[in-house]
């Protein structure tokens, strides 16, 4: 026995017991709930697939032929609607979308109702830089005449806008350089002229009163500015 643990021996124990105590630290020991190799290699955070999910596109998209056909049938809606069983409104008003193709009736008369109102309340309180911008010129010297009579005769105008019950698109038309179209205005509107001394000189302050015009609106489709211009007024028995 005293020979099997000689010095030789013990150094040569010794050392096999180190060399396993630094395998043990650097590989470690398994606990029994270790993942597969192959299921180490694939990353943890990875999405699960399913081939039976389809992504949702909306429908129409990435078809212009299917977005235009729809556009083109809103737009034949809004001509039938407006034109009120007029053939010859009808089709002036597809010449007008067929050259502008920002054109719709509907959105046309939502600008139209909006540049009446700033054009009479600008004319009777004098301002002649709004009308200058929505009126041709031959219109705006028109206007411009009025409001200086008016001046040189000291008076003033109270004006208030009411409403705009009734509006139509009477014509309209592409005459191969503009697009033209003619709407017919129903406004009411609280009106007095008083002289330099504050005398009622025309209309009532205390009463709505009805104004009937038509005007004509144009542009050039072609033109970059998207603005209509009114270039002819009349008004209406």
């Amino acid at each position: 026995m005293d020979e099997f643990f000689d010095l030789p021996t013990l150094i040569v124990i010794a050392i096999a017991v180190f060399v396993l105590f630094r395998l043990r630290s650097v590989l470690g020991t398994r606990t029994g709930n270790e993942r597969p190799p192959l299921e180490r290699r694939k990353p943890a955070d990875a999405p699960a697939t399913d081939d039976t999910i389809v992504p949702l596109r909306p429908r129409g998209a990435g078809n212009p032929e299917l977005n235009d056909e729809l556009r083109a049938r809103k737009l034949e809606s809004e001509i039938e609607q407006f034109a009120k069983g007029n053939p010859e409104l009808a089709e002036g008003l597809r010449a007008v979308a067929g050259a502008d193709v920002s054109f719709t009736p509907k959105s046309f008369l939502e600008g139209a109702k909006q540049a009446y109102e700033m054009i009479v309340t600008a004319f009777a309180m004098g301002d002649r830089s709004t009308l200058k911008n929505l009126l041709e010129k031959d219109v705006y010297e028109g206007f411009q005449r009025a409001i200086a009579d008016r001046e040189a005769a000291g008076q003033k105008v109270e004006f208030t806008f009411v409403g705009l019950p009734k509006i139509d698109i009477s014509e309209a038309e592409y005459d191969k350089k503009n697009v033209l179209v003619t709407v017919r205005f129903h406004a009411e509107v609280v009106s007095a002229t008083r002289d330099k001394d504050g005398n009622l000189v025309d209309g009532n302050a205390d009463q709505v009163q009805t104004i009937a015009d038509e005007w004509t609106f144009a542009r050039n489709p072609k033109s970059r500015d998207p603005n209509w211009r009114v270039v002819t007024t009349s008004q209406l028995d």
